[in-house]
C-alpha cells in the first residue's frame, strides 16, 4: 500500500471510530423570563455548560410584561417561561389580560423562589400613609404581583381608593419608571430594591409578611411538555445542578460577577448584598426546586379575594405536574 492510500485508510478509520463520533444534537429551548437576579440558575447553567451536558441549548429572552410572556407560549415563540405562578393561575382561570386560546394548558413544573418582593417608594414617601393620593405601579392590573401590592396596601391602613394603580410592565421597567419619577411607589424584586435604596428610595414592606408565598416557577404548556419530555427533564436537571453550583460558597466571586454582568446599574458592592439575599440558606432560591404547596395556597387566596371574574380557588395541584421534576431528580 502506498503512502497516499495509507493516509486515506487511516482517515476513514478515524471517521468510523466511535471515539470521534459526533455528539448527539442538542435540543434548543426558547426560554422567556423577566430581568432580575432570580435568573442566576440560568446564567450559571449557560456559563458552566450544564444545559449542554444535559442535552439542551437555551436561548434566553426577556419579556416587557407578563401578558407578552404568556402570549409567547401560545404563539409558539417560547417553549418555557419562568414567572410568578400567579400569572399561570390567572390565565388558567380566565382572569388574565392577554387574549389566549380557550381551555389553556399551562402548568408549573418546578418552584424557583418565594418572590423576593418588596414595596419601594420615592424618597419623600416614608410610610404607606404617605401614599394616599399617590400612584403605585404594577406589572399588569390583574396578574403577577399586583395582588400582593394590593394586599400590602390594605394591611397597612389604606383603601383601594386611596391610591391609583397603574400598569407599567416587568420589574426592570417599573424600577426605571420609579427612579425616573413617573410613579410614587412600586413592587420591586431583588436586586432592584437594592439599586433603588442606593438612590434614596424607601422600602415600605416585604411580601414575607404574607407568610408562605410561591413566587417564580417554571411554566410550560402541557401539550408541548408531552412532546418534549426529554428536553424538559434535561432543562430541570441543568437548572438544579446550576443551583447547587450557585450555593457552593467557593463560587461566590463568580456569582457576584454574573450579577454585575447581567443587571444594569449593578455594582460589585451591591452584588454582594444581592448574593446574600438570593442565596441565603433560608428564603433564598429554592435548592431542591420543589413547588411550595402552602405558598401556592397563599397565591390562590389572594386571587380569590381580588381576581375577576370572582372565583374561589382552593386546589394548588390543579396547576402543577411534578412528574418531569421527579424524572429529573431520579438517579441515572
Amino acid at each position: 500500500m502506498n503512502r497516499h492510500a495509507a493516509i486515506v485508510v487511516f482517515a476513514l478509520g478515524l471517521v468510523a471510530c466511535p471515539l470521534f463520533a459526533q455528539a448527539p444534537a442538542l435540543t434548543t429551548l426558547r426560554v422567556i423570563t423577566f430581568e432580575g437576579g432570580w435568573n442566576l440558575p440560568i446564567w450559571a447553567a449557560q456559563r458552566q455548560g450544564l444545559f449542554e451536558a444535559n442535552g439542551v441549548a437555551v436561548h434566553l429572552s426577556y419579556t416587557p410584561s407578563s401578558a407578552f410572556l404568556i402570549q409567547s407560549l401560545f404563539d409558539g415563540k417560547s417553549d418555557i417561561a419562568t414567572a410568578a405562578i400567579d400569572n399561570l393561575v390567572a390565565y388558567q382561570e380566565g382572569q388574565g389580560e392577554a387574549k389566549i386560546p380557550d381551555n389553556p394548558d399551562l402548568f408549573a413544573f418546578i418552584g424557583c423562589d418565594s418572590g423576593f418582593a418588596t414595596v419601594v417608594a420615592s424618597p419623600a414617601i416614608k410610610s404607606f400613609a404617605d401614599l394616599k393620593g399617590k400612584t403605585v405601579s404594577v406589572d399588569a392590573m390583574t396578574t403577577g404581583y399586583a395582588f400582593v401590592v394590593r394586599e400590602l396596601v390594605s394591611r397597612n391602613g389604606l383603601t383601594e381608593g386611596d391610591v391609583t394603580f397603574v400598569r407599567a410592565g416587568g420589574t426592570a421597567n417599573r424600577y426605571r419608571d420609579l427612579i425616573g419619577g413617573k410613579h410614587d411607589a412600586t413592587l420591586l424584586r431583588t436586586p432592584f430594591e437594592l439599586l433603588a435604596r442606593t438612590r434614596g428610595f424607601n422600602v415600605l414592606a416585604s411580601a414575607e409578611s404574607l407568610g408562605a408565598y410561591q413566587g417564580t416557577v417554571g411554566i410550560a404548556r402541557r401539550s408541548w411538555a408531552r412532546e418534549h419530555e426529554a428536553a424538559l427533564v434535561g432543562f430541570i436537571r441543568a437548572y438544579r445542578q446550576a443551583t447547587d453550583w450557585l450555593y457552593d460558597r467557593a463560587n461566590r466571586d463568580i456569582v457576584e460577577a454574573l450579577l454585575v454582568a447581567n443587571i444594569r446599574d449593578m455594582t460589585p458592592a451591591l452584588a454582594k448584598q444581592a448574593y446574600d439575599i438570593l442565596l441565603a440558606e433560608k428564603n433564598g432560591l429554592y435548592r431542591d426546586l420543589a413547588l411550595d404547596e402552602a405558598g401556592i395556597r397563599t397565591v390562590l387566596a389572594l386571587r380569590s379575594k381580588f381576581g375577576a371574574p370572582q372565583k374561589t380557588l382552593v386546589d394548588p395541584m390543579k396547576y402543577v405536574d411534578s412528574s418531569y421534576y421527579e424524572k429529573a431528580s431520579a438517579k441515572r
